[in-house]
C-alpha cells in the first residue's frame, strides 16, 4: 500500500480543481496547470480535499499511485504560492544578465551562452551573480535551473562554476610538491 498515495490533498479556497476525461485542471492566484493522467490511476473530490486511488493492484499502478499524488500536490502548491530556484555563480569575469527572452551567460568560455527561458519561467539576475528561477511548474522551473547550472557545473578544485544557492562543493586537494 502507498504510505504517500493514499494521503488526501487539501484544496485551498482559492484553488478549483476539476477532472475531464482523464486530465486533471488545477486553477489559482498565480495560474492554471493541467496534468494527463496515466491509465490504472484515478482522482476524485471528496469533502475539500483531493482523493487519489488506484484502479487494480498491478505493480505498474502501485508505483504510479504516489507518483500521481505528489504531481497533484505540487500542482496544487504550484498555482497558490509558485516554486522558486536560485543559482549563484563564482568565478572570476563570470556573469549573468536576461536579454528579451534569452537568459546571456558569460562563463569563461569563448563565447557568450544563450539560453532561452520558458513563457512560463520568469527568471531575475541580481549583482550579475545571482540568479533566481520562478514559476509555477516544478518541472519546469527545476529542469531550467539544472540546465543552466549543467553549462559549468561546480569544479572541486578551486569551485568555480554555476551552483544552487546553499549548495555545498567537496573541494579536493591541489597537487602537491613529491619530495
Amino acid at each position: 500500500m502507498s504510505r504517500v498515495g493514499t494521503k488526501p490533498i487539501a484544496l485551498p479556497d482559492k484553488v478549483k480543481f476539476s477532472v475531464a476525461d482523464r486530465t486533471v485542471f488545477i486553477e489559482g492566484p498565480k495560474g492554471k496547470l493541467d496534468f494527463c493522467l496515466p491509465n490504472g490511476v484515478k482522482v476524485s473530490e471528496e469533502d475539500g480535499a483531493v482523493v487519489v486511488a488506484r484502479e487494480t493492484e498491478l505493480r505498474e499502478h502501485r508505483a504510479l499511485h504516489g507518483t500521481v499524488r505528489s504531481i497533484i500536490n505540487n500542482m496544487i502548491t504550484g498555482v497558490t504560492e509558485g516554486f522558486v530556484k536560485e543559482l549563484e555563480i563564482q568565478g572570476v569575469g563570470m556573469r549573468a544578465s536576461v536579454k528579451g527572452k534569452d537568459l546571456d551567460l558569460a562563463l569563461g568560455k569563448s563565447h557568450p551562452i544563450l539560453h532561452p527561458i520558458p513563457a512560463d519561467i520568469s527568471v531575475s539576475v541580481a549583482e550579475n551573480t545571482k540568479i533566481k528561477v520562478e514559476g509555477i511548474d516544478k518541472q519546469k522551473v527545476g529542469q531550467f535551473a539544472a540546465e543552466v547550472r549543467s553549462y559549468y557545473p561546480p569544479e572541486p578544485y578551486k569551485g568555480k562554476g554555476v551552483r544552487y544557492a546553499g549548495e555545498r562543493v567537496r573541494r579536493k586537494e591541489g597537487k602537491s610538491v613529491g619530495k
